[in-house]
């Protein structure tokens, strides 16, 4: 990642990246594995709780949990992390996680149960499930900005960053592909989950015992214990002023997005109940497909990372050309458009093409939004001294992720006592009022301007 490279390629991205000293790569390893888990069950979690009778308002609340936990692990996850050392920090977190798989794999056999004296549906322990699946998250998230900050010239942060996202992305691929598939081998959308979560849950173990067993812990160092909220209010004074208009932007796009995330799935699978049929030859070969909405939804997920694998390193590259700003822009834009074009697109376009047709091209527009997130995170961590990436990264998301945290329950709300139209609109103008607030206030980084 050098800064005397030409423009790279995606062969380029995966060299770089397997150069990368042994404990970056263990780490991207882990990071891997356990994106592929997590990337084949979460977009389907809603889903599975509706069919263990959770309502919109119910998962709209999970949404909110998630937001609460995003928010409040990193910080002690450092602090276990510079008290245990990294091995022994990634290998409890991992397993930590990976007992958060199986809970959520053994949701519908416990059934619901009366402990105390109050009845205990099935959907709950989805929640409970949360709570440790999130674990692995609580590492690494400002170490991995630091690590690329510290290894790339300035002016290419940008594609430093798309050569990590490049092969984390590719997670985001396979795993909902491998769901859609493995959900297409029983009718009962309870039962095929389980076997996706079974898998995830494999993943897990599997990561956790590779990044044990790999990890060089000869170099860890042993940090003092966390300076608590006297640490939290300096790392704050501290923070760049140039972040401060991105931060407020970020945080309306991501408050937007968080009100609908969590019903992507629910909009193919119960409001279009959409799922794709085919059938013809090819090559003198017949093909007859069908899938069901679920199954449907996996592959649209594919779709929409294929997009964004394409088009990450090419944006990136343009950044080095008109900016960061811009291109970071134009990824606020699609995510503040999106749940309208999502709610309202299919109807719209199915004069168009086929309503299965319209879906997949919403979901490649959808892809675009990861174009710009190599730029973004050069955004974040550029104006940060040296040696002080991770904290600023870390404060950033810290008050990004709390001030989200009631987006889903509102959307949930929305959802359930108004329409899913109205939660999905609403969405959309909080969106691009932040798109268009970062376009008025938003900050270039020297590097590229």
């Amino acid at each position: 990642m050098g800064a005397d490279s030409e423009s790279p390629t995606v062969r380029d991205q995966f060299r770089q990246f397997f150069a990368l000293e042994r404990d970056v790569l263990v780490l991207s390893l882990a990071m891997f594995a356990f994106s592929l888990g997590f990337q084949m069950t979460g977009r389907y979690l809603p889903e599975y709780m509706t069919a263990l009778g959770a309502s919109g308002f119910v998962i709209g609340l999970f949404g909110t949990v998630g937001n609460v936990i995003s928010a409040l692990y990193p910080y002690p996850g450092g602090a276990i992390s510079d008290r245990l050392g990294s091995r022994y920090a990634l290998t409890v977190f991992g397993l930590v996680s990976t007992l958060g798989f199986a809970i959520w794999l053994v949701a519908p056999n416990i059934g619901t149960i009366t402990l105390g004296g109050v009845v205990v549906e099935p959907w709950l322990w989805i929640f409970v499930g949360l709570v440790f699946a999130q674990a692995w998250k609580s590492f690494g998230l400002g170490a991995t900005f630091a690590v690329v900050k510290q290894a790339t010239d300035p002016s290419r942060l940008a594609s430093g960053f798309a050569s990590t996202e490049t092969f984390r992305r590719i997670a985001f691929l396979v795993g909902p592909v491998l769901a859609a598939v493995l959900i297409g081998l029983h009718s009962d959308f309870t039962v095929s989950f389980q076997y996706v979560l079974a898998v995830g849950l494999a993943v897990g173990l599997l990561g956790t015992v590779v990044q044990h067993v790999l990890y060089d812990a000869s170099e860890d160092s042993f940090g003092d214990s966390f300076d608590g909220i006297d640490q939290i209010r300096r790392d704050l004074r501290e923070m760049p002023t140039e972040l401060r208009p991105l931060l407020v932007a970020d945080t309306l796009v991501r408050f937007a997005n968080g009100m609908v995330y969590v019903f992507f799935v629910l909009v193919v699978t119960q409001f279009y109940a959409v799922g794709f049929d085919a059938s013809g030859s090819l090559a003198g070969f017949g093909y007859d497909v069908s899938l069901s909405p679920a199954a449907f939804f996996g592959y649209l997920l594919g779709v929409e990372m294929l997009v964004a694998l394409l088009t990450m390193v090419p944006a990136a590259r343009i950044a080095e050309r008109v900016g960061l700003k811009p291109v970071v822009a134009l990824g606020f834009a699609v995510y503040g458009i999106f749940p309208v074009v999502l709610i309202a697109g299919p109807d719209a376009l199915s004069s168009v093409v086929p309503l299965q047709w319209a879906m997949v091209v919403i979901f490649a527009f959808s892809g675009l939004r990861f174009a710009g997130l190599p730029s973004h995170k050069a955004l974040i961590v550029g104006p940060a001294e040296q040696g002080a990436g991770g904290r600023v990264t870390g404060t950033y998301y810290l008050l990004r992720n709390t001030v989200v945290i009631p987006s889903a329950a509102l959307g949930g709300y929305l959802w359930d006592f108004v329409s899913p139209e109205a939660a999905f609109t609403l969405a959309a103008v909080v969106g691009l009022v932040g798109t268009g607030y970062f376009l008025v206030f938003g900050k270039e980084f020297d590097a590229y301007a």
